[in-house]
């Protein structure tokens, strides 16, 4: 079978191309991708190239498919396998399969004929074994290529910690009842961290989002509304700090005077995480999400209050197949939304130039459908763009009674509609 695919070569070397996939084997599965959404992860590996930790160090030779926050349909599946998953089946993919003989490995990043910026796939064998190709059942496959980052964030609010003096026991997962700061947490990520934050099991009374970008901060607050967080029993408050004198002082006043029991934070600055660490409380913990692009990226950090005052740190890279599960799980009960996500929307020939120029593309999340041809358009735009086109002009109307967001109806519409690749 033939697919189309971006391929990866090497540094900021991304192909669309057209190319034959093999025969599938008796422990494989043959798959039809629909969705992905395009990560930051994908951008770091196209600036690094082989340099990149789950990137092969053969790339040029054999270019790997990205992409890593896929859905889609089972077409064809090996004996081994037939008597678990069926034709028909929709999939989401955890990516992070942590095989002990290559922990790195991906797909999205490690393997030839897998990877979300292409239209069919050959799922490895590797990827069942590991338990990471996840039936979904779902109706629309957007809400199951955003399970993977919701994974993420869900993971995050499971590794914080807190020590017990008494026993020397952590608790796991952020302090049910406590205040959360979450900084720089209005990108597309941010934005989920709330979500879950308001809507999760284990909530916090009090969070605390911050940015410098007013915009991005009013379009989280139309989004992930104070009034909403108030009636699941969380205060929520919105603060741009590049308007404030002294942040943490601000911030921590919001608290009754007192540090936060739990600070995420979102992007890889040093004084950001500095920040984080000066509003940590007695016991807190500050979890460092954002992924650096340089392996020698560092900041300061009180160890004094580390030894006097019980402050820790950790970190996330992805979320683990019971994240991705609950993440599954949380969308199709309709507790979270990862719709809010979603600024732009593209077809498979978009990916290269927006992977490329991601960091300098603002908005959030830039989902892709794989069997179409599409540039990749902010949902803003649609409006503008419609008086001249009707496909922009329903997919505008479709929008705006979604409160401006994507959903199942944009999609249906996209997939029914728009220009075949």
């Amino acid at each position: 079978m033939k697919t189309k695919a971006v391929r990866l070569y090497g540094v900021n070397d991304l192909r669309l191309e057209e190319f034959e996939l093999p025969e599938i084997k008796d422990d494989e599965i043959l798959a039809k991708v629909v969705s992905d959404s395009i990560c930051m992860s994908s951008f770091k590996a196209a600036e690094q190239g082989a340099n990149h930790k789950r990137v092969p160090a053969d790339v040029a030779e054999n270019p790997v498919i990205i992409g890593h926050e896929f859905c889609g349909d089972i077409l064809k599946v090996g004996k081994k396998w037939q008597h678990k998953f069926k034709a028909g089946d929709k999939f989401g993919i955890q990516p992070a399969m942590n095989l002990p003989e290559n922990p790195v490995a991906a797909p999205g990043y490690s393997y030839r004929f897998i990877g979300g910026d292409s239209q069919y796939v050959v799922i490895p064998n590797e990827v069942m074994e590991t338990d990471c190709l996840i039936p979904y059942s779902g109706e629309s496959y957007f809400k199951a290529s955003l399970a993977e980052p919701m994974s993420c964030i869900i993971a995050g609010y499971h590794e914080n910690y807190h020590s017990h003096y008494e026993t020397h026991t952590h608790e796991m997962g952020i302090k049910e009842g406590g205040a959360v700061a979450i900084l720089a947490g209005v990108g597309p990520m941010g934005l989920g961290c709330v979500d879950y934050g308001i809507h999760c099991d284990r909530k916090p009374s009090l969070m605390v989002v911050t940015d410098i970008d007013q915009a991005r901060l009013d379009r989280a607050a139309s989004l992930l509304t104070v009034e909403d967080a108030a009636k699941n029993g969380v205060k929520l408050v919105y603060v741009n700090t590049s308007a404030i004198e002294d942040p943490v002082k601000y911030m921590k006043d919001l608290n009754g005077g007192n540090g936060f029991d739990d600070v995420f934070v979102y992007a890889p600055v040093a004084a950001l995480v500095e920040q984080g660490d000066a509003l940590l409380g007695y016991g807190g913990c500050l979890n460092f999400f954002a992924g650096p692009i340089k392996t020698d990226f560092s900041a300061k950090f009180n160890f004094y209050d580390v030894h006097y005052a019980f402050h820790r740190i950790t970190g996330t890279s992805g979320g683990n197949t019971t994240d991705l599960r609950e993440a599954l799980r949380l969308a199709g009960e309709g507790k979270i939304n990862p719709s809010i996500m979603i600024s732009h929307v593209g077809g498979l020939d978009s990916v290269v130039d927006t992977t490329l120029n991601l960091p300098n593309i603002k908005g959030a999340k830039k989902l892709v459908y794989t069997h179409i041809s599409m540039p990749m358009t902010a949902i803003a735009d649609f409006e503008e763009l419609g008086k001249t086109d009707p496909f922009f002009k329903d997919l505008d109307e479709i929008c705006k009674k979604n409160n401006g967001i994507w959903s199942d109806e944009a999609e249906k519409y996209v997939l029914k509609n728009a220009k075949k690749i």
